[in-house]
């Protein structure tokens, strides 16, 4: 009995784990049989295999083979096995020697013709192998880039099965060692802040929603400026730092949305899906392991749902959970699967459901009711910013106005802000104001002055705020404060928090 042993990664959700292939080779009926929960694309690799080792110039070995993946009550899913598969059955018939084979980790899908195919989740899984503590990957080319930029571990990169075989039989050189796209030399254009007129409480609302991370909802006629104005908010936010970029590259990689040879995911990612995706397209969902949706895609980045009303209602009440916890975790015939989901979120909404203007509007008020019910109330009160926007003054389109402020000068007052809240919640494992629990905000050392608290105290008596909502006005004050450079919210940080949270759409709904 002959038995080799190589090393693979399966991926639950963005997290991987090792997984240890065994292949032997016994007497009997010649055949390839696997154990250890291998779906159905991990048990159509018998032929993918076969073909890609003679195509490769090798013999089939005409035994009976059995493969073991382990630990063997983890399912497994996807091609990325291919490569171990054939590393291991050909070490087990002594084509290849076992001892060097051991100890790497093998990530690619085979062609028929023994290419190695790029496969989706090769940055968590070579993390994964890093955790681990295996020091050599082996990944294909076009996946290259993205293996690369995992420091601490030894990455190299094959076209082809036959060159794989060639170095591990001492016949050819080993595959060159991947090196990690380089940085962007410039940031990508992006729509300027400058280019929006008027709307100064829209663009005043926008700066406080990327300095605390508070969520937003736009309400205005069709044209007023809410899609100028969330399409800018990505602009505003600082770039990702090293954990943050690693957990956004990783995502996009699982969901087979990263572009090839693209380095690290600087940028906060911007996400607008259209009103009639589904419910698994913005959460996440499909068949065995969920895959991620639009929610997980702009995690530490924007979440745009442009004519919110219109959206299914199970599909917005399915941000409830992701909106407080900052992860969603999906349950699927195939297991839970869990993916982060901290995102911000911009809702936009006509304030009727013809989107005239208030004079030609001739809509019943039953009918703007239930056109506002389509967004929850709970989900509602889990947004913090609530903005009327209202249309641009023509004097405003056709005169020359003041300059503007740009959104290069509003992002850095933007990350004076966060630097200064992160610097005040470090203790708390926190980084921006919406992240701080209610409670520590009503309790000393940093409970404020009743006289600070008289506005919002006021609406929590006449039910115009809930016990929430009183909580994200707190929230809110503190962005203020920061934006401003004040060490404390005063009363006129509290009002200005209280007005974005109650002020203008109350006297809309009215």
């Amino acid at each position: 009995m002959t038995v080799a042993r190589t090393l693979a990664v399966s991926l639950i959700g963005v997290t991987g784990q090792l997984v240890e292939v065994e292949a032997d080779l016994s007497a009997g009926l010649p055949g390839l049989s696997f154990t250890g929960r291998a779906d159905a694309s991990v048990v159509e690799a018998r032929d993918r295999i076969r073909s890609a080792v003679l195509n490769s110039g090798l013999s089939w070995p005409n035994r009976r083979i059995t493969v073991a993946l382990l630990p063997a009550d983890m399912r497994k899913v996807g091609a990325r096995f291919d490569l171990a598969l054939a590393v291991a059955v050909l070490a087990a018939a002594r084509v290849l020697p076992s001892e060097v084979i051991a100890a790497t980790v093998w990530i690619a899908e085979l062609g028929l013709d023994g290419r190695l195919r790029p496969v989706r989740g090769v940055l968590p899984a070579v993390l994964a192998a890093r955790r681990a503590g295996v020091a050599q990957v082996v990944v294909a080319d076009g996946n290259a880039a993205e293996a690369a930029l995992v420091s601490g571990v030894e990455v190299r990169a094959a076209g082809d099965l036959a060159e794989v075989i060639g170095w591990l039989r001492g016949e050819a050189p080993s595959p060159p060692r991947a090196a990690p796209a380089e940085p962007d030399a410039a940031p990508a254009p992006s729509a300027d802040l400058a280019d929006v007129a008027g709307q100064g409480a829209a663009k005043r609302a926008l700066e406080i929603a990327a300095a605390g991370a508070h969520h937003l909802y736009l309400i205005g006629e069709p044209g007023a400026g809410k899609t100028m104005l969330a399409e800018r908010l990505p602009a505003l936010l600082p770039p990702l730092e090293d954990d943050a970029a690693l957990e956004v590259t990783a995502v996009h990689s699982v969901a087979g949305a990263l572009v090839p040879g693209a380095g690290l995911l600087r940028r906060p990612p911007f996400q607008a899906p259209h009103h009639t995706a589904s419910v698994a397209a913005l959460v996440g969902g499909g068949s065995g392991l969920a895959r991620p949706g639009a929610i997980s895609l702009a995690h530490r980045g924007v979440l745009f749902l442009d004519e919110a009303p219109e959206f299914a209602q199970s599909a917005i009440d399915g941000l409830r959970q992701p909106l407080e916890s900052g992860q969603v975790v999906l349950h699927r015939g195939g297991g839970a699967v869990s993916y982060p989901a901290r995102f911000l979120l911009v809702a936009a909404a006509n304030p009727c459901p013809c989107g005239r203007r208030r004079r030609d509007c001739e809509c019943t008020p039953n009918a703007k009711r239930r056109y506002r019910q389509r967004v929850s109330g709970p989900v509602l009160d889990r947004i913090d910013l609530h903005v009327f926007v209202d249309p641009v003054p023509h004097l405003d389109l056709l005169t020359d106005q003041p300059s503007c402020e740009r959104s290069a000068e509003v992002a850095a007052r933007v990350a004076r802000a966060r630097s200064a809240a992160a610097a005040r919640w470090r203790e708390l494992g926190c980084r921006t104001n919406a992240d701080v629990p209610g409670t520590v905000l009503r309790r000393a050392p940093w409970r404020l002055p009743r006289t600070a608290l008289a506005e919002a105290e006021r609406h929590l008596r006449s039910g115009q705020l809930s016990a929430r909502g009183f909580d994200r006005v707190l929230r809110l004050a503190w962005t203020v404060a920061d934006l401003a450079g004040r060490t404390i919210p005063d009363a006129g940080d509290v009002a200005e928090a209280v007005y974005f949270r109650t002020g203008r759409v109350s006297s809309w709904a009215a």
